[in-house]
């Protein structure tokens, strides 16, 4: 089951990869904060699948504050996003 858990987190990580290359050619700054969403979430779930692999449960914790900070990214990119996307197109 740990193999099972731990190449889950592996092919979680191309996935990572592929967001980091959407993050640095994103045409525009809604693709890129959306690349780092995908970025956020993909790593909540590696660090879910590690401490259940590992059975180290302070990266169920460490999974926890990834998830809200991630929140609070979506929250300032909406309230804020809008002012960098219109700059960017001028």
């Amino acid at each position: 089951m740990t193999a099972v858990l731990l190449g889950s987190a592996v092919l979680l990580l191309a996935a990572l990869w592929a967001g980091l290359v959407r993050v640095a050619i994103g045409p525009s700054t809604s693709d890129r904060m959306s690349a780092a969403q995908l970025m956020g979430t993909t790593s909540v779930c590696i660090l879910l699948l590690v401490a259940r692999a590992l059975d180290r449960p302070a990266l169920i914790d460490v999974a926890l504050v990834f998830g809200l900070l991630a929140a609070v990214a979506v929250v300032a990119f909406t309230r804020y996003g809008g002012e960098l996307d219109k700059e960017s197109n001028r």
